[in-house]
């Protein structure tokens, strides 16, 4: 699936004066814009429907029905995450209701996730990592548990990583970074100053940078050679990370799957041979 409303918001800065009154439309109202036929949103927007065309393929739609068939999808996603926000934790819940709220969030956050996935974008981003030199790791709070376990994960198939609990030495690792290097940024607000600083950085060396982020066109977002998206269902006053962890941690085990099936006969054997010992187990 491609990813409308953000491409539609990084292109605006460089649209032409007909293409803004479309785009605006599009992006100020998108649940209306969905449903009007290619001359309908045309003459809403007074532009043209030739216009609406040139825009779509801009985007990377080959016409508007690809594009209003994706633009639905997305709308579908935002509006079960604006639901979402209502089902916040409250004072008066009980044990079973706090069961369901977070259980249902974290199955709905997964499943939105799960529709957000561009299989063009993974694809690139397997064949980045796999050919990189090293994996570079960025990552702070919350999302510094996830950044380990992609290290944990990709250490294990032998890839070499980059990894560290210390801001100033994820820092270092962007500092000294390469155009033969990989770097996984990792926020899910896509603002948090010193991922940001980081891709920054690596990205200044010519380092290629994926970010696994919220579906906004947030400053990272903006700055990623590539964005795997997770789905928006958590609010800035949120209690904790709960469902976008749960997201980040799938779209690193998405990706982390994708990498050993691609290099499926080196990296199984070495999940073998790396596999603990439990207790006892003779493994000579």
């Amino acid at each position: 699936m491609k990813s409308v409303l953000v491409r539609l918001e990084e292109y605006l800065p460089r649209a032409s004066g007909a293409e803004k009154g479309a785009l605006k439309l599009l992006l100020d109202s998108p649940e209306t814009a969905v449903n009007c036929s290619i001359q309908q949103l045309a003459n809403k927007s007074f532009t043209s429907a030739s216009t609406v065309i040139r825009l779509c393929r801009k985007m990377g739609f080959d016409g508007y029905k690809e594009f209003q068939k994706a633009l639905l999808c997305e709308v579908a996603v935002r509006k079960d995450t604006r639901g979402e926000e209502t089902r916040e934790i409250e004072r008066e819940d009980g044990l079973e209701n706090i069961v369901q709220k977070v259980t249902y969030r974290n199955i709905q956050s997964l499943e939105n996730t799960c529709k957000l996935m561009d299989l063009n974008t993974l694809s690139n981003c397997v064949n980045l990592i796999n050919s990189a030199d090293s994996l570079l790791l960025f990552g702070m709070g919350a999302s510094l548990l996830v950044a380990r376990d992609v290290y944990l994960k990709f250490t294990r198939v032998n890839k070499t990583c980059y990894f560290c609990d210390d801001w100033h030495m994820q820092l270092l690792h962007a500092k000294n970074s390469t155009p033969k290097d990989v770097a996984l940024a990792i926020s899910y607000s896509g603002v948090t100053e010193e991922v940001v600083r980081c891709a920054k950085e690596a990205k200044s060396n010519k380092t290629p940078v994926i970010a696994i982020t919220r579906f906004e066109a947030s400053i990272l977002a903006k700055l990623a050679d590539y964005n795997l998206y997770v789905a928006t269902t958590e609010v800035f006053s949120r209690i904790g990370a709960m469902s976008s962890r749960i997201s980040q941690f799938n779209v690193v085990d998405i990706l982390y799957s994708a990498y050993v099936n691609q290099n499926y006969d080196e990296c199984v054997p070495r999940i073998v041979k790396t596999r603990f010992a439990r207790e006892g187990e003779d493994t000579t």
